[in-house]
């Protein structure tokens, strides 16, 4: 488990897309999984950036989103097909067209069909994810099985007071969703954490230092062979042994 310390949400973002712009350079069908939320909002950008700067092609760049809402039409400007369009596609420069985002419809087979996307794709090189305040990662809540797979899941209540700032009224947050299962999430070949703010210190240290248990599920992610955080000074703070910031 790497641990890098930012004194700057700017420079967590430059480096944590230096390594994706990294591996797409490696391999022009990249598979990158996509991360919605606040955290990664900054990374995509840099990741856009620095591809630019670069000169380097993206056409070929395939991505694979970690979540949606179960209920929202696609359309919708909450949905996370939207927030992915708009983040993910327009700020790193993908092809539209070749980011997937999971079948918010409840229609059935849909997560069995998304599973079977990833397999066929390879698999994903680099899985982008942030971190909720109770530990999730994409919508595995506290208990989610280390095992588990694409599938529909209940919200915490954490989790939905903390995207009601998203809606206009907090009865309006869904309150179901269909999320890549943490199975699937430990698949991916390389893991970058985000986590930004003073709200996530407690998550990142009970993550990364506390007892490894189903109730942070994001303390799982110590057990996986390549994983980074990228972390700023106040998410780090909760932590007894944090690296000096870059």
């Amino acid at each position: 488990m790497h641990i890098h310390v930012f004194s700057s949400e700017a420079e967590l973002a430059e480096a944590a897309a230096g390594r994706i712009v990294d591996r797409v350079r490696q391999d022009a069908g990249a598979v990158v999984g996509l991360a919605t939320g606040s955290s990664p909002v900054a990374v995509y950008a840099a990741w856009g950036r620095q591809a630019r700067a670069a000169g380097l092609d993206q056409s070929g760049v395939r991505g694979f989103a970690l979540d949606e809402y179960l209920g929202l039409e696609p359309e919708d400007p909450r949905s996370y097909h939207a927030v992915i369009r708009r983040d993910a596609v327009a700020g790193a420069g993908l092809d539209a067209d070749l980011v997937r985002i999971p079948d918010g419809s409840g229609a059935p087979g849909a997560a069995e069909a998304y599973e079977q996307a990833i397999r066929d794709a390879g698999g994903i090189d680099v899985q982008v994810l942030g971190i909720g305040r109770n530990g999730h990662l994409g919508f595995n809540e506290p208990g989610a099985a280390a095992d588990s797979r694409t599938r529909v899941v209940e919200l915490a209540e954490a989790t939905i007071e903390d995207n009601a700032r998203f809606f206009e009224r907090a009865d309006d947050v869904p309150t179901e969703a269909i999320t890549q299962g943490l199975g699937t999430i430990f698949e991916a070949r390389e893991l970058l954490v985000i986590a930004v703010g003073a709200a996530k210190a407690a998550a990142v240290a009970a993550a990364i230092e506390g007892e490894e248990t189903e109730l942070v599920p994001a303390s799982r992610l110590r057990n996986h062979a390549n994983v980074h955080w990228f972390i700023d000074e106040a998410a780090a703070s909760g932590l007894s042994a944090a690296p000096a910031a870059t």
